[in-house]
């Protein structure tokens, strides 16, 4: 049978894989940097348009503000060249805390802010005279936002009679002060759907680069398993064909073919060693089941002792050749449970058989217990074997692993058995655990609810 050998493939996804989580982060990482950079570019852009749009409103709201208003209430000729003493109040009304009260300068100066703002903003004004006794006028919260220099921009435009007017050099020295509180907030209000695209594209991206991540780790690692899987395989497939051939050639010999209890030896060689292959091939095809999720469970009311006395019968002969203790204590007073009795015990034989074929060199000693929790019927299987370190403990239920025995070269399988345990363990409804100490032993606990 021709050896295939996965180690280049292997080999390839370890060169390459550091080279395409280098590319990637840094691609990653220079995404970020330029989206940062374009976002502070962006803000402070508009920061400056909206400063420049509010200066803007300030100055057109000022030229507003200097409309001659009730300069010439009366356009008779008597009335211009002799003015009445109200006429001549008027006309003396050169200020524009005079010509405007409080609601229409608000009016003006919101008007102005809509027109290059595109939409009305919170804003405080004062108009005040250049002078200490000067009249001003404000509106509520101007004096807190005007003494918040860090967040808040005081646009002041002084207010000049236009040339050739009536007000011309008779308009006193006003100055118009407006405010849009916190333009830093309107700024971000503004940009918030481009600062949401660029976090929402760059989880994305970052999404996508954990995921494309964590299938190259896991196709690296189900390369890894598939190579020790062929040649675990290959293995337990190569020393029953290499008996069996020896078997047969033997069989050719003239000599052992008139000897009839030589014969019967080498045929039952060859029939034990077949059973092995089989056996085998059957452990691979209950993977496959496993995967498709085929196997039909048939549950039936069992006492759960009966199935386990069964299990141990057949553990009892390997136990043996090791020299080995089998201590066994059913103290559970309820055992009736819903269970497949197929498969009920092997997975009971198999927890039994990697106990057995874990231990140390030394004669292994094997505990099995049981016991009621509540409504729930309790398996636990202990031994003193070889252990396991934290890695192992948390990897060995995935399928093909098997855990590294140090200088034990004897233990043989593909890694399913543990696999084969958990999941008929979750099809009866119950739960396993495993825990271990390097060096120290293993074991295992199995929990099923009792029947109803």
């Amino acid at each position: 049978m021709p050896k295939w050998n996965a180690a280049p493939a292997a080999l390839v996804m370890k060169k390459i894989f550091p080279i395409i989580t280098i590319l990637i982060s840094l691609s990653l990482l220079g995404l970020i940097f330029f989206q940062i950079k374009w976002i502070e570019s962006a803000r402070n852009f508009k920061e400056q348009q909206l400063s420049e749009n509010i200066s803007r409103a300030t100055a057109d709201a000022a030229e507003k503000l200097m409309v001659e208003k009730n300069i010439i209430p009366s356009t008779r000729r008597n009335d211009l060249l002799f003015p009445a003493e109200k006429n001549s109040l008027e006309f003396f009304r050169h200020s524009v805390l005079q010509r405007f009260n409080k609601q229409e300068i608000t009016e003006i100066v919101r008007l102005s802010l809509r027109k290059f703002l595109g939409k009305d903003v919170p804003f405080e004004f004062a108009i005040a005279q250049n002078s200490i006794t000067g009249e001003e006028v404000r509106t509520e919260n101007f004096i807190r936002y005007a003494l918040d220099t860090v967040n808040n921009i005081q646009h002041v435009i002084p207010l000049v009679a236009a040339s050739g007017g009536n007000l011309e050099n008779l308009s006193s020295e006003e100055f118009l002060v407006v405010i849009v509180p916190n333009e830093d907030s309107l700024v971000l209000r503004e940009i918030f759907w481009f600062i949401a695209g660029s976090i929402l594209f760059t989880l994305i991206i970052t999404t996508a680069f954990y995921i494309t991540i964590r299938s190259l780790l896991k196709q690296k690692k189900l390369s890894e398993i598939k190579s020790d899987f062929i040649n675990n395989m290959t293995h337990e497939f190569k020393t029953p064909l290499a008996t069996i051939s020896l078997a047969v050639d033997a069989l050719k010999n003239e000599k052992v073919a008139g000897d009839k209890e030589k014969t019967q030896y080498f045929t039952g060689v060859i029939k034990e060693e077949n059973k092995r292959m089989n056996k085998q091939v059957e452990a691979i095809l209950q993977a496959a089941l496993l995967d498709k999720q085929e196997v039909q469970l048939n549950l039936k009311r069992h006492e759960a002792h009966q199935l386990i006395k069964i299990a141990l019968n057949n553990m009892t002969l390997p136990i043996q050749e090791k020299n080995g203790t089998l201590n066994v204590q059913l103290d559970a007073s309820n055992d009736v449970i819903m269970a497949d009795e197929v498969h009920f015990i092997n997975f009971v034989n198999n927890l039994l058989d990697n106990a057995v074929k874990y231990s140390k060199d030394s004669a292994p000693i094997i505990t099995l217990t049981t016991s009621n929790v509540g409504n729930l019927f309790r398996i636990k299987i202990e031994d003193n074997g070889i252990g396991m370190n934290k890695e192992t403990l948390n990897r060995i239920f995935e399928k093909f692993y098997r855990a590294h025995t140090g200088n034990i070269h004897n233990v043989k399988g593909f890694g399913l058995g543990l696999t084969y345990v958990k999941t008929m363990v979750n099809a009866h409804r119950g739960t396993i655990k495993a825990e271990s100490t390097l060096g120290k032993g293993s074991s295992f606990t199995i929990t099923l609810p009792l029947a109803s």
